[in-house]
């Protein structure tokens, strides 16, 4: 079963995050505190745990909320997931995915710490079409149509 490993967020864009454990999806915004959040397609971020153990075997010592994500998930491959796939976060919210990976215009800590950052193939970010409460250890799943 798929499931949420880590909730973070951070007070500015372009840092990292923290995991704060448990937080609030809100509808058509975001992670509630968190600096992404915000009336457009890339609400909420998400990575996959197997992703940031790929940097990992790199030599580097990341972990989740590293790579500026809000969401970090294990057992579900989000980047094969296509544009329009709704995802149910927790008990109640659901989310869907509006883009897979992103342009860096800046390169990261992580870039120049590897020569890579995994986000950018990936990361995926979802708009938040329906809130709830979401916490480490809560079911991730893809909704069917």
């Amino acid at each position: 079963m798929a499931k949420i490993i880590a909730v973070c967020t951070s007070q500015n864009k372009g840092e990292r995050k923290t995991d704060i454990g448990q937080g609030l999806l809100v509808a058509d915004h975001g992670l509630q505190g968190d600096a992404h959040a915000g009336p457009w397609h890339r609400q909420v971020s998400l990575l996959a745990m197997e992703s940031i153990d790929k940097m990992r075997a790199l030599g580097l010592d990341v972990g989740p909320g590293d790579f500026a994500e809000n969401l970090t998930t294990e057992g579900i491959e989000l980047f094969t997931l296509p544009i329009g796939t709704r995802i149910k976060l927790g008990a109640e919210a659901l989310g869907e995915v509006t883009q897979i990976g992103k342009v860096c215009h800046d390169r990261c800590a992580i870039y120049y710490q590897a020569g890579d950052c995994i986000m950018p193939r990936e990361g995926i970010f979802i708009r938040v079409l329906q809130g709830g409460p979401v916490e480490d250890g809560d079911p991730v799943a893809v909704v069917a149509d």
